[in-house]
């Protein structure tokens, strides 16, 4: 489709007034009718001329031009104008309704911020955003769009994330948070250290997404420029035939003629050519409005044919946050608790934050601290010996304790050579994973963790077939086996799934805390890390399926209605150029209908 202008609205206009004045000054009808015809018609000879020198013959622009000529040979003069301005008005109809798709979605990613409040010298400068450095240190002031990916250095506020991840829900933003370009700042200044340049920033990455998303076209998309290469010259040589055939056999030349330019004008593939494209283009805009960024069409399209979700563990299913789950002291818990978060104060290890970020009272004196490597530690406290840690400390000091054989972190608690307790600390399970349990897919893990702790989860979500203690190469081998089954998708965030992402059918990533090289290794981004939106995804990808073949099946059917019409004397230029242009209009409408549709996730 070409690039209308308001000139063109005007050259519309004007060609309409003259055609109107050749009824009622006919004397100088056909002077009129010719200009009109000019008018209107000029942009679609100078295309055709353009595709000429490109040796691009055979399209909707040749057609519409020998149809109409034909129609001024045979002394159809009315309709050979009134064919031209039906096509160019709803040409033009049909761009606006594609122009404002478009327009929605470059809302949609208007992301970007130009400028910068870069702080030099203790003090916030304007300048230009491609100057910005990783590394340097910027300002955001309430209500402006975050310019660059940065931590949070100073500060605390609410950030709307909706632009990138469709999530209505304001996220808090405190010191060493992260937080996105393209998210806006609420209510407080913050003052942050970029993680990213202009060029590789969030924001600009899902705008180069969406706007090189043409790039990958579906099987579908092909096959319809493919057909129409051959379709076009093949309905040119069949007009052709139909012009000079019957009058061999006393048929009248005009009558040929005529029912050959009903037969090309009928013909024209606009619908195809035009509906099929901005089907997958409203369906890859429509999942970016929901937080979910997918690469191309044909990434669109092979989410229809996907037969397994394989998922990583850690960070897709779970939060990849440990803290305490369970608490198991029969007998003065929050004595013992005290003394516990007092004694893991003293060490710097992970199992040890996460024990006094819970229990955050710890006001005993802790004397002969000692870590035990791989072990746990040992302290005396108010003059009693405590051990905190695994099976084996336990054991190195013949605690008789009660073992666990849970799949997570167990930490046997000891004082004065008795066992008192345990504290279990473990990965909790994302909200959204449990909405796995509503998807119509066969559903496996495939994880590097323990197989314990995979079988745990996979129980817990109810997915029957899992695998732990997996390498990068085994996760290969092991999608390589299920590709043998059926058409797989892979969902993982670490960057060690980047390989794993790339031999997929359909690579899925997690964008907000997703390492890059998984990011770029996807065919589909997750932006807020809501398997929620799956379901989504899924809805919109089966909407755009029946859209398009809808648009072929309508498109085709109407065309075939109205040639079996003209065999029969029945069908008209008229006729034909709604059978085109009318087609085509209905189908635009139609794709159009997918940025509309609510697509909600079940919960």
């Amino acid at each position: 489709m070409k690039k209308y202008l308001n000139k063109d609205l005007i050259r519309i206009i004007i060609s309409s007034i003259l055609f109107i004045l050749s009824f009622i000054f006919k004397n100088t009808s056909i002077y009129l009718l010719i200009i009109s015809y000019i008018i209107v018609s000029i942009e679609i000879y100078i295309n055709a001329f353009k595709n000429l020198r490109n040796k691009e013959i055979f399209n909707e622009n040749f057609l519409m031009i020998i149809a109409t000529i034909g129609a001024f040979i045979i002394g159809s003069n009315k309709e050979a104008v009134i064919v031209m301005l039906l096509f160019e008005i709803g040409e033009y109809f049909s761009f606006l309704a594609v122009e404002n798709s478009k327009k929605q979605i470059v809302e949609l990613m208007d992301l970007r911020s130009d400028k910068i409040n870069l702080l030099i010298n203790d003090e916030a400068k304007t300048k230009d955003i491609k100057f910005a450095k990783e590394g340097d240190t910027f300002v955001v002031l309430p209500g402006e769009i975050v310019p660059l990916d940065g931590i949070v250095i100073d500060g605390e506020s609410h950030i709307d994330t909706s632009s990138l991840t469709g999530e209505s829900k304001l996220r808090k933003a405190g010191i060493n948070d992260n937080v996105l370009s393209g998210s806006i700042n609420k209510d407080s200044v913050l003052k942050l250290t970029a993680t990213s340049t202009y060029k590789t920033s969030t924001s600009q990455r899902i705008i180069d997404l969406i706007e090189n998303a043409n790039d990958k076209k579906a099987s579908t998309e092909t096959f319809i420029h493919r057909f129409c290469k051959v379709y076009t010259p093949v309905i040119v040589a069949l007009a052709i035939i139909i012009a000079i055939v019957p009058f061999f056999f006393n048929v009248s030349l005009k009558y040929s003629i005529y029912k050959s330019l009903v037969f090309l004008v009928t013909s024209c593939p606009c619908a195809l050519v035009i509906s099929v494209p901005l089907s997958y283009f409203c369906g890859i805009g429509k999942s970016s409005k929901e937080g979910i960024l997918i690469k191309g069409s044909k990434e669109l399209e092979k989410i229809n044919d996907v037969d397994y979700i394989l998922f990583d563990k850690t960070g897709t299913l779970t939060k990849g946050e440990f803290d305490v789950t369970s608490i198991n002291i029969d007998n003065n818990k929050d004595e013992i608790l005290n003394i516990i978060s007092s004694v893991e104060s003293c060490s710097i290890h992970p199992v040890a934050k996460i024990i006094t970020n819970y229990y955050k009272e710890h006001n005993k004196k802790v004397n002969k601290f000692i870590e035990h490597a791989g072990m746990g530690v040992s302290a005396v406290v108010d003059k009693k010996k405590v051990l905190i840690g695994n099976d084996a400390l336990m054991k190195e000091n013949k605690i008789k304790y009660l073992k666990r054989d849970d799949a997570f972190s167990v930490i046997y608690i000891a004082i004065d050579n008795k066992y008192v307790g345990n504290i279990i600390i473990s990965d909790k399970i994302k909200e959204s994973s449990y909405a796995l349990k509503d998807i119509n897919k066969n559903t496996a893990i495939i994880s590097g963790d323990d197989i314990k702790v995979v079988e745990s989860v996979s129980k817990e979500l109810n997915i029957k077939e899992y695998y732990g203690n997996l390498l990068p190469l085994d996760k290969v081998e092991k999608v390589s086996e299920f590709k043998k089954r059926g058409s797989v998708m892979f969902i993982g965030d670490g960057i060690n799934d980047a390989p794993v992402l790339n031999i997929s059918d359909v690579g899925v990533s997690m964008g907000y805390k997703g390492a890059d090289a998984a990011i770029e290794a996807s065919d589909v981004v997750i932006m807020d890390d809501d398997l929620n939106k799956l379901d989504v995804m899924f809805k919109i990808a089966e909407s755009t399926k029946e859209k398009v073949i809808t648009n072929i099946s309508f498109a085709l059917i109407v065309k075939f209605l109205v040639l079996i019409l003209a065999l029969f004397n029945i069908s008209t230029i008229l006729l034909a150029v709604f059978a085109d242009v009318g087609v085509t209009f209905i189908t635009i409408l139609n794709s159009l209908s997918i940025m509309y549709k609510r697509y909600n996730a079940q919960k």
